[in-house]
């Protein structure tokens, strides 16, 4: 580690950003979000205090999330919010900073070189790329180094990834643009088709988290929710509960179930009987979602579980590939 250099490893999600120092471990863990003043093109807030502006701002400011579906999509905005982060962690150190930033299994080389130049422009030095996947089983701890079957599905904001990972590299992966926003859509279009209530982005997250569940519940739970009746145009409360939300996610979730089955139809035998033994690690932030490891151990026949601070893995992943680049170089690194 360089007294002089800061090492950081980024995952850059579509909901939240979490860096991790070397040295530090996790420093921030914040949401991707940008408020910016629309005439002068001037960001106001970044971070939680920019999520708190969501759906409740005038005209002149707009509040955006600049990464979506994984990748980048306002490319001058996300290297502002870089450059924020990154001057907030690397603070005293005089030379630019060693970054290594997660990317989705199936980024495209355009979508890379946004990501690896909106890190140069925050002021890194060094810039290396980690397959999403990878970077969540190292975060996780499964022994990704040995020449055994790693089975890891990372379901972030934008997409889910299923990987099979051993001897430091992805043997076999798959990938689909769907992850905790898509639920969220989900259960808008629910309630709207069912109630003809409109809610926002951030009313659907809050119902996710404290009702939502991936197989009903023993205890239901509910939740009063308020929204614009689409009739009256006035507003309106409503009672929901977690069966009717675990109902509105049965489609995103089955595409997810799609993804995994995807990997296991092309994995090696050798490594197939490895996972049976050792199970399917969950990360990412929609891991946490309710009786999920359940419903993945019933619908793939394979043990399922929840890996320790599911949000934090692919960061984790990325400090320890800090730790080992020049074994990583050799496989890894996207160029």
């Amino acid at each position: 580690m360089s007294l002089l250099r800061a090492e950081i490893g980024i995952d850059l999600g579509s909901v939240n950003i979490v860096i991790y120092l070397r040295g530090k471990g996790v420093v921030i863990q914040e949401p991707s979000v940008v408020a910016i003043l629309s005439n002068e093109q001037r960001i106001v807030e970044v971070g939680e205090a920019a999520r708190q502006m969501y759906g409740r701002t005038p005209d002149e400011i707009e509040v955006t999330r600049p990464v979506r579906d994984g990748v980048i999509a306002d490319y001058q905005v996300t290297q502002t919010m870089l450059k924020y982060f990154v001057d907030r962690v690397k603070r005293w150190k005089f030379l630019p900073p060693r970054i290594i930033i997660g990317v989705p299994y199936g980024v495209t080389s355009v979508e890379r070189r946004a990501v690896r130049e909106a890190a140069i422009e925050a002021g890194a030095g060094e810039v290396f790329l980690l397959r999403e996947p990878l970077a969540a089983a190292l975060g996780a701890g499964l022994p990704v180094d040995t020449a055994t079957g790693n089975f890891v599905l990372d379901l972030g904001g934008g997409t889910a990834e299923a990987a099979v990972v051993s001897m430091n590299g992805i043997v076999v992966a798959s990938s689909v643009r769907v992850g905790g926003v898509r639920l969220d859509e989900a259960i808008q279009n629910f309630i709207r088709r069912k109630y003809n209530l409109a809610i926002g982005e951030p009313t659907a997250e809050d119902i996710k988290i404290r009702i939502g569940s991936a197989m009903p519940l023993e205890h239901e739970l509910v939740m009063q929710v308020q929204g614009r009746d689409q009739v009256s145009g006035l507003p309106r409360t409503i009672e929901v509960t977690s069966t009717e939300i675990t109902e509105s996610l049965a489609e995103p979730l089955q595409q997810i179930v799609g993804c995994v089955r995807a990997v296991l139809e092309k994995t090696p035998p050798e490594l197939a009987s490895d996972i049976i033994d050792r199970g399917m690690a969950m990360t990412g932030g929609t891991a946490l979602l309710r009786k999920l490891d359940e419903f993945m151990s019933r619908e793939i026949g394979i043990p399922s579980y929840v890996a320790d601070a599911p949000m934090a893995c692919v960061a984790l992943g990325t400090g320890r590939a800090l730790e080992n680049v020049e074994v990583l170089k050799r496989t890894e690194f996207l160029p």
